[in-house]
């Protein structure tokens, strides 16, 4: 993705393209990883249209859903939700972190994450993340074919979970970091077949 696609007029303009971008299920690496974890405080990062969110919510997970499109946001809104588990947020966070420490999880699923040479934006999420707490990290595999070309995608220009597992420091234990085939149908217009996961514990 370029630089443009970063912003809310290209997040905005993509969710107004189309009644509905996503299936309304929730990804299914979240669904694997979280459905064994004691619920506690969620941060569901690029949370889009909600269905991850409201599957957190409705298994007892305080859920705090951010995104940089307002219109995703109103439409996520408008499906049920469990009362006073789930809050949306409208938010840029690689401009303004998260709290540390506020999370028992923090999902990151298919995020467009940039590197940055401080890493400045990734470490404010890890700290986001409780002690005791996880990290969750999903991508499309890019080993295969993909439909981004045409959108001047270079993966080197953003994080895969190998970059992340290489910069945890002795506070983190990597519990997976693997790739794995997808347990739904690639996104709409693409064909990703897998993808890539990493799972991390905050020790301390």
């Amino acid at each position: 993705m370029t630089a443009e696609s970063t912003t809310a007029e290209f997040w905005d303009g993509m969710y107004r393209s189309r009644d509905q971008v996503f299936s309304g299920a929730p990804n299914g690496v979240l669904v694997a990883e979280a459905t064994g974890l004691p619920p506690g405080r969620a941060l569901d990062v690029g949370c889009g249209e909600g269905a991850d969110a409201r599957w957190l919510a409705r298994r007892g997970w305080r859920v705090t859903a951010v995104d940089i499109s307002a219109t995703a946001l109103r439409r996520a809104a408008v499906a049920e939700a469990p009362d006073g588990r789930l809050s949306w947020a409208r938010a840029d966070l690689t401009a303004a972190p998260p709290p540390p420490g506020a999370y028992d999880l923090v999902s990151v699923q298919y995020f467009p994450l940039r590197r940055r040479p401080d890493h400045a934006v990734l470490r404010g999420l890890l700290e986001a993340v409780a002690p005791g707490g996880t990290l969750l990290f999903a991508t499309h595999d890019l080993a295969g074919p993909t439909a981004c070309p045409e959108r001047g995608f270079d993966p080197g220009d953003h994080y895969r979970p190998d970059d992340i597992a290489g910069l945890l420091g002795e506070d983190w234990t990597v519990l997976v970091n693997a790739t794995r085939p997808r347990t739904g149908p690639p996104p709409a217009g693409t064909r990703h077949t897998h993808d890539t996961v990493l799972r991390a514990l905050r020790t301390r």
